[in-house]
């Protein structure tokens, strides 16, 4: 009787050490950070596109402190090798992820529909279902603006574009930069040159050279580093500059404005939503309202008369009075593509594959 009463203290004691034991480490599991991956399609050494979603990156490791651990991957391609990654990801226990390039979407869609748990976030794409978003910001307004200066800029009228792809998104943003020109200077012309790539420094900066050969003295440009920039100024030329504050970056004030985003003010409230359990599917389009996009300080090169014009339209956009793509519209080829009185939708700026009156190239 007593062996068995030993015994059944023996077993009750486990039991209770079991139960003590996984309580605390239930307890540890429930205080631990929650994980977040960040997949980026380029370094954020390159001080352009990748670099800004670091600074949005930062912004959100800053806030939220030991709540959260990030997981980051550079330099990842856009192919199916990506889908890897993502899950890759999931295996390290990352609650939501984010996706910073376009031809990640599909790959992206893929896991997600593998992966019905996680979040994910895709940036600049269209795609999306219960378990993953999309969110970009309206830049095309940025690029307006931008666009306005190098119009003023310009001695010549010949501006040059060094683009990445033809996606609706480019697109969008060298017809916004066009108009903008073009409202200042109505002969002005946007000369277009696409490198197919994204962040290929040597094909930017030679895409460039190309441009200014041609007799372009401002150089704007849709890619991920500084070359493009930087092979203007060494012309003596002007560069407008984006994603980060290239005049900043290069300490040259022909960098006459780059438009630049706010990644952060994005990635706060989503991890926060899937912190609290209350993350929702979304396609986000932010603007001024939202602080996701502006435009960096305006050289000092630039005439007061100017920025003043065009701080006046950013207030028109800022208070909805105004926008891009509203009026009447010709393509490169003078065929009408909007009429007079006419506001552009969001759904036809999302697929934009055709190119304004002033611009010299094929989206093609």
């Amino acid at each position: 009787m007593k062996k068995s009463i030993v015994l059944l203290l023996i077993v009750l004691l486990a039991s209770s050490f079991a139960f003590a034991q996984g309580t605390k480490e239930d307890a540890t599991m429930a205080n631990a950070p929650m994980k977040v991956g960040v997949i980026y399609v380029s370094s954020p050494g390159d001080f352009g596109y990748s670099y800004m979603h670091d600074q949005g990156t930062k912004a959100m490791e800053a806030y939220f402190g030991d709540k959260i651990e990030v997981i980051r991957m550079e330099n990842i391609p856009e192919n199916d090798s990506s889908e890897r990654v993502m899950e890759n990801l999931i295996d390290e226990g990352c609650k939501i992820i984010f996706a910073n390039s376009y031809n990640y979407m599909q790959y992206m869609l893929n896991v997600a529909e593998r992966y019905p748990d996680v979040y994910f976030e895709h940036c600049s794409g269209y795609l999306s279902n219960d378990n993953m978003s999309n969110y970009f910001g309206r830049m095309y307004q940025m690029r307006y603006l931008s666009g306005m200066i190098a119009g003023a800029m310009s001695a010549s009228g010949k501006i040059g574009y060094v683009g990445a792809y033809n996606t609706p998104e480019v697109v969008r943003g060298i017809n916004a930069f066009t108009l903008g020109a073009r409202s200042v200077n109505p002969n002005a012309t946007v000369t277009v040159v696409w490198t197919n790539t994204w962040f290929d420094p040597t094909l930017e900066r030679q895409s460039a050279v190309a441009l200014l050969d041609q007799g372009c003295d401002v150089i704007a440009q849709h890619q991920d580093t500084t070359e493009p920039a930087k092979a203007a100024l060494e012309r003596g030329k002007y560069a407008i500059g984006y994603n980060a504050d290239f005049r900043a970056i290069i300490g040259d004030d022909r960098v006459l404005v780059s438009p630049m985003w706010n990644w952060g003010n994005y990635m706060i409230p989503e991890v926060q939503a899937a912190l609290d359990g209350t993350w929702k599917s979304q396609s986000y389009w932010g603007g001024l309202d939202d602080d996701m996009i502006h435009l960096s300080p305006i050289s000092p090169l630039v005439p007061q008369a100017m920025v003043d014009k065009v701080m006046a339209k950013q207030d028109e956009i800022k208070n909805d009075t105004w926008d891009v793509f509203w009026g009447a519209l010709k393509d490169n080829t003078g065929a009408v593509r909007q009429q007079a009185g006419q506001k552009m939708s969001d759904g036809d700026m999302l697929t934009m594959d055709w190119f304004v009156e002033g611009v010299i190239g094929s989206v093609k």
